[in-house]
């Protein structure tokens, strides 16, 4: 179900029958062991499993996002925020020129969160767009899980650790939890700050919780899909 795998006029001839598309808005940054893209391949997992239950589209997605403080860190490909909130906003007003109505965003990535509040002025300006946001870490399915299994999620720890996003061997001591206190701090100040990327905890955990976890965000994600 992804554009890639289809020609415009595949695409004319399935907004017939079905106006909804689902939009990966990810990034390209550090994630200490992990790959540099997990922002994108956690919620393109979750597209492609969505995507084979209920047949939706799934738009190519942003690989890029606003990730200021990780640009000391080689591989860290950041947008500015002004660039990142008219990139989605020209994404967006493609499709609806192409006559999706129903669009449900999956993000990756804490960075893209802004976008969320600019997209309430676009959804003012064309009143027949649904939009729906999904950040699947924020999710309540995600917060119990953690807390049923007694983990702390953090940014690059077991939360984000799948075999696909896993690209290195993990360390099997956990780290300490970093707090930066209320200092917004520059990409220098960062990697001083967190060292190897984590922002601390256990850097994995048994296989039946991220299974568990995956299970509990898909049906999120498919839920949204019904725009009921």
């Amino acid at each position: 179900m992804h554009f890639d795998n289809h020609n415009w006029m595949h695409i004319e001839a399935h907004l017939k029958t079905d106006d909804r598309v689902m939009l990966v808005l990810g990034a390209c940054e550090q994630h200490g062991y992990l790959s540099l893209l997990t922002d994108v391949k956690i919620p393109m997992a979750l597209a492609d499993q969505a995507a084979h239950q209920s047949g939706v589209l799934i738009a190519p997605p942003l690989n890029f996002g606003c990730s200021p403080f990780f640009l000391d860190y080689p591989g860290t490909i950041s947008l500015s925020l002004p660039t990142l909130l008219k990139v989605a906003d020209d994404i967006l007003r493609s499709l609806y020129g192409a006559g999706f109505r129903r669009v449900l965003i999956l993000n990756g990535h804490g960075g893209n969160t802004p976008v969320k509040l600019h997209l309430e002025e676009l959804v003012n300006e064309l009143p027949d767009l649904q939009l729906r946001w999904y950040a699947w870490w924020t999710s309540g399915a995600v917060a119990a899980i953690a807390k049923k299994y007694g983990l702390e999620a953090e940014h690059g720890n077991w939360l984000e650790a799948f075999p696909f996003t896993t690209v290195a061997e993990l360390p099997g001591e956990g780290k300490p939890m970093i707090d930066p206190g209320a200092a917004i701090l520059g990409k220098g100040a960062t990697r001083q700050l967190y060292g190897d990327g984590t922002c601390g905890g256990p850097y994995q955990t048994a296989p039946v919780v991220m299974d568990e976890m995956f299970a509990a965000c898909l049906a999120d994600v498919v839920n949204l899909l019904n725009f009921d």
